[in-house]
């Protein structure tokens, strides 16, 4: 991120950034019941709304001590300079920086990487059979089919790449 960033900061530096140069960046559109968005992407699905509320805080992936360390006995000086005091600042900050040390501490792709292992190995330990559930119409009004609602959603799940990749006759388990 930047030094010093707070999450209004960060929302303000995307929308200078962004907003009006991106197409897929837009501001939201305010919905009732729903938690304040402050900005929408377009992805390939629709487009998703974003609430920017401890944004930086969940995507730090703060330094192993173990490196800092290593940084700080470096023999190129300019190395050992920059990182002379950062075990200083993580103990003084008070904040979550001080929090885990040694080999419990994880970086955010290591836990990431972690979970997906753990995730994979649910997965391989079952025979999972997958339900597609489509939404007829956005009313909720029984027998009612919105014909390019459920192509849309047809087209976001996979299901019709599936079933053109069938049709060339490549093998798939559907």
């Amino acid at each position: 991120m930047f030094p010093k960033a707070t999450d209004t900061s960060f929302k303000n530096k995307l929308h200078d950034q962004h907003l009006g140069k991106t197409a897929a960046f837009q501001k939201p559109k305010p919905a009732k019941g729903k938690a304040e968005a402050h900005f929408s992407l377009v992805h390939y699905a629709g487009t998703v709304d974003y609430n920017i509320v401890g944004w930086l805080d969940k995507n730090k992936d703060p330094l192993n001590d173990s490196v800092v360390q290593l940084y700080q006995k470096s023999s190129l000086k300019v190395l050992a300079f920059l990182y002379a005091t950062h075990g200083a600042e993580a103990e003084g900050g008070g904040g979550k920086k001080g929090k885990k040390k040694g080999g419990s501490f994880q970086t955010v792709s290591a836990l990431f990487r972690e979970n997906l292992g753990k995730l994979m190995t649910n997965l391989r330990s079952t025979h999972p059979h997958f339900v597609r559930c489509l939404i007829p119409n956005e009313s909720k009004t029984p027998g009612l089919m919105e014909n390019f609602l459920v192509i849309h959603q047809l087209r976001c799940n996979g299901v019709l790449e599936g079933i053109r990749i069938c049709r060339k006759g490549f093998p798939s388990r559907i």
